[in-house]
């Protein structure tokens, strides 16, 4: 996959781009990442990027022309012909569609994606109009810039593609993940899952033909996931809970989704609206206490 950023602030991204799981994958191709200094598309011995607001106003835009000439330079199809199926061009800003799990995992799926770091007041709306194919926003407030967002909507995207992560299934249950349908279906069987289950159905004295135990983990379906602990088992007075240290998989996975549940509840309860519930589901979280929420 490759990345193209528009930026009047190439240098902002040094430190994403050579630390953690993004320049992991950098490192070892599976995606490239390029800068593109809008400055260097400019026309003017000022090098100017941006101008007042037709009808008044505070703040100033970028303009467009530095924008399409640096798009122009990379060689991408053109808006109407453009398939976004294999590359798209998407402008961060604060008034675009909300950047979400399911919005990366769908850009993961592409061979390339041109992303315009918005500035200043905003962004000439023909840019939008005339070149993007998106315009997303990380969340409800406004920031300085684009880079940021781009920073996070690149990070968000690369460590799903195949081979970045340690382990295959570490981005597949987690907050905002598919369900379990989705991820047990026959599109999703990917071969490094099931040479990791025929590994733990080893280690766990199983034989060969036999099946690996039951996972413990649930899929957290669009909710949050659930807590995680690790050593030691009793920390500062707070032991972690019993169930995980007693080896009973069904009794794990249940505790994982009540926990998970509980959590969503509690931090994020407008994900539990369109959120795919069990009846058992429903029933746990009518016993929770107000206390409990």
């Amino acid at each position: 996959m490759r990345f193209d950023i528009l930026t009047i602030f190439p240098d902002f991204f040094t430190s994403p781009f050579t630390d953690g799981v993004v320049a992991r994958a950098l490192r070892s191709g599976i995606a490239t990442a390029h800068t593109h200094d809008l400055r260097a598309f400019t026309h003017d011995r000022h090098r100017t990027v941006d101008d007042r607001p037709f009808g008044g106003g505070e703040g100033m835009v970028l303009k467009p022309q530095p924008i399409f000439d640096c798009l122009e330079s990379l060689n991408l199809t053109s808006k109407p012909t453009r398939d976004t199926t294999h590359e798209s061009v998407i402008l961060l800003s604060a008034q675009g569609k909300r950047f979400t799990q399911a919005t990366a995992r769908r850009l993961a799926t592409l061979d390339r994606i041109v992303l315009i770091c918005g500035r200043y007041e905003g962004v000439d709306e023909r840019v939008s109009q005339l070149l993007c194919d998106d315009e997303l926003s990380i969340g409800d407030y406004v920031l300085s810039g684009g880079e940021l967002a781009a920073a996070v909507l690149l990070d968000a995207t690369v460590r799903l593609l195949p081979g970045v992560l340690g382990h295959a299934d570490s981005s597949r249950y987690e907050s905002f993940g598919e369900g379990d349908e989705q991820l047990d279906s026959p599109q999703n069987c990917h071969p490094e899952r099931s040479a990791q289950r025929a590994v733990e159905g080893s280690a766990s004295g199983s034989g060969d033909d036999r099946q690996p135990p039951p996972r413990t983990t649930n899929a957290a379906a669009g909710l949050l996931d659930y807590p995680h602990y690790t050593r030691p088992a009793d920390f500062r007075g707070a032991p972690l809970p019993e169930v995980l240290a007693e080896g009973d998989h069904a009794a794990i996975r249940k505790w994982r989704r009540q926990a998970a549940l509980a959590k969503t509840l509690t931090n994020r309860p407008d994900l539990l609206i369109p959120a795919h519930l069990s009846d058992d589901d429903r029933e746990f979280l009518a016993s929770l206490e107000p206390n409990d929420r």
